[in-house]
């Protein structure tokens, strides 16, 4: 009877050993890169270049956007990146001559500014209605009012 007892309880403990899962995650580089500029990271420090990995969704976006103090590059490794639509994922990176290159999103700065830039000028320069203009800067964040430009 002690050997049928201790041969089931051998036999549950191999069952429960090599049941064990494992699991596995696609993108392990996520998990642990976190953004870093130059005085944190002594090896990019007069070095006078950056270099960034970046992952685009299915119908990901790259605003509009400029580096004040770099140029910069875009290579597409993978997948497909035209005019910011795609159907896949697209994998890209972006080389900068610079070890802080600085970034600048045009929406923000042009229709999120504090103070706001008159409407007249963007209903101008965008040919657009002082409509649309007014709902563009409210939906960019900026601190446009109706009751400012009536």
């Amino acid at each position: 009877m002690m050997r049928s007892v201790h041969l089931l309880v051998t036999i549950a403990f191999m069952a429960l050993a090599s049941s064990l899962s494992s699991a596995y995650d696609p993108s392990p580089l996520q998990d642990a890169c976190v953004a870093v500029d130059d005085p944190k990271a002594a090896g990019l420090n007069t070095l006078g270049i950056s270099l960034a990995r970046v992952d685009y969704a299915p119908y990901g976006l790259n605003p509009p956007h400029t580096h004040p103090r770099a140029t910069e590059i875009l290579v597409v490794l993978e997948g497909t990146l035209y005019f910011n639509i795609g159907h896949t994922n697209a994998v890209a990176i972006a080389a900068l001559s610079s070890q802080n290159p600085g970034v600048i999103t045009i929406a923000n700065a042009v229709l999120g500014s504090d103070p706001p830039i008159s409407i007249d000028v963007l209903t101008k320069a965008f040919q657009l209605d002082k409509d649309v203009v007014n709902f563009l800067q409210s939906s960019s964040g900026g601190t446009t009012t109706k009751k400012q430009y009536n």
